[in-house]
Parts: C-alpha cells; sequence; structure tokens
C-alpha cells in the first residue's frame, strides 16, 4: 500500500464514523504547546524518554472533554470542526498530528479505542516488561525490530531476545544503549530482512512511515499515538498502561 493510499483508506474510515454520528460539524480543539514533562509523563525515575529530552512534543485534542494525543516533532494549536480536520491538506507531520489526535479523542468519545493518554511515572517500565511477556507468549524467541527508540523497551526487549533498534534522532544513532547499537534509518529495510517481528512505536502514522512496516513480517504498534489509526485500519496495537 502506498502511502496515499494508506490515508486515504484512514481518512474514508474516520469520515465514515463521524458522518455515522452527526459529528461532521462538531468542534475539536489542540493544544499544540509541549506539555510539560510531569503533564506528559509525570516524574519516571529514568530520563532518557525523548518526551524528556525534549526531542518530541506531545498534542492534546480535546472533543467534548475526551482526550486524545499524539506524538510529533511539530508542535502547534488547532481549532476547528471535524469537517475542517477531514479537508485539511496532510502536508507535513502538524498536519497529520492534527488529524491522528482527533482522531483518538472522537474514537475515544465514541468507545472505540481506550488508551488514548501517555502513561505516567514508573508505567512505562511496567509496559515494556508486558511487552516482552507478551512477545514470549504469542512469538517465543523471535528476533525483534525495534522501530522508534523507547529506552524501557529497548532495555527490556535487549535482555530477552535478539534485537535490533532503528530510530530518526541523529543523536542516537550510533550510540550503543543497552548493549545494542542504534541505527539510522537508512538501515530499516536490512533490519526488517532480519526480524522475526517488529515492534514500531505509533508515531509512525504521524511521520508517514507506518507505511514501511506493512509488510509481510508481524508488526506491533506500540502507544498511545496510533490507538485510532490501528482500530481503524486493523493494525496490531500494544499498549498496557495508557489512560
Amino acid at each position: 500500500m502506498s502511502d496515499d493510499k494508506f490515508y486515504d483508506v484512514l481518512l474514508e474510515r474516520f469520515r465514515e464514523i463521524v458522518d455515522k454520528n452527526n459529528l461532521l460539524d462538531e468542534e475539536v480543539l489542540i493544544t499544540g504547546r509541549s506539555l510539560s514533562v510531569e503533564e506528559a509523563i509525570g516524574n519516571p525515575e529514568r530520563q532518557d524518554y525523548p518526551l524528556v529530552k525534549g526531542k518530541e512534543k506531545l498534542m492534546q485534542a480535546d472533543f467534548k472533554g475526551v482526550k486524545g494525543q499524539a506524538f510529533t516533532d511539530m508542535g502547534g494549536d488547532f481549532k476547528g470542526s471535524l469537517r475542517e480536520v477531514l479537508e485539511n491538506p496532510l502536508e507535513n507531520n502538524f498536519d497529520r498530528a492534527v488529524l491522528i489526535a482527533t482522531m483518538n479523542a472522537v474514537c475515544r468519545y465514541l468507545g472505540l479505542i481506550d488508551q488514548t493518554v501517555h502513561c505516567h511515572d514508573e508505567e512505562p517500565e511496567q509496559c515494556a516488561a508486558e511487552l516482552v511477556q507478551y512477545l514470549t507468549r504469542e512469538y517465543g524467541n523471535p528476533r525483534v525490530a525495534l522501530i522508534g527508540y523507547q529506552p524501557a523497551m529497548m532495555e527490556k526487549l535487549a535482555g530477552s531476545f535478539a534485537l535490533r533498534v532503528v530510530d530518526l534522532d541523529p543523536d542516537n544513532i550510533g550510540q550503543v544503549k543497552s548493549g545494542v547499537k542504534v541505527e539510522g534509518y537508512d538501515t530499516t529495510n536490512e533490519v526488517l530482512e532480519w526480524c522475526d517481528v517488529i515492534v514500531a512505536t505509533g508515531s509512525t502514522v504521524v511521520n508517514s512511515t507506518i507505511i514501511n512496516y506493512l509488510n509481510e513480517k508481524p508488526a506491533l504498534f506500540f502507544g498511545t499515538t496510533g490507538a485510532a489509526a490501528c482500530h481503524l485500519m486493523g493494525l496490531q496495537r500494544f499498549c498496557a498502561m495508557g489512560g
């Protein structure tokens, strides 16, 4: 599936839900400022999460009092109707973050999904431990490709499986963390050929790299960002601790 085709289908399915529930002219408010570290993730003992380091922003949509979030590198505010969201061209990461955060809030409001708000404090560590249990139960002892540096997951996965990690942040690329070297985006195809299962951040749906991971290998998208997209597109999602 091409990039354009993926988002065409995603928008069509979201529009059907909005139409069915007569929500096209209802308003959504998106906060594009960077949530403070405490707002976004609480006070984790570990300080190397991208949110803590300021490498990522967490945009938050409010739809009728229900929150939906999306990670992005392009923050900004938005206020408008769902019709405007659906008709807005997806030209960059900000546009996609507005759509994804809105989808998460609206689908949560309708009871279609849950866990659309990032977990706090030591919950990311607990989530990572549950991810290991899940992969062991479902796949035995797979070779795992982790797409997107998430320190707790990287540490737990590296302690249990053969692991390769791909990230977009130049400050991480080439660094050895938890005994594993973080590789750049240019190695993606090689890493995907090597692995048995893909564990990818849901924020790939915001930066439009998600289609790279929709191949013959099992793919699991973790976190809150991909909640609605995974539901609407029939993709597998893992989020053990989100609110």
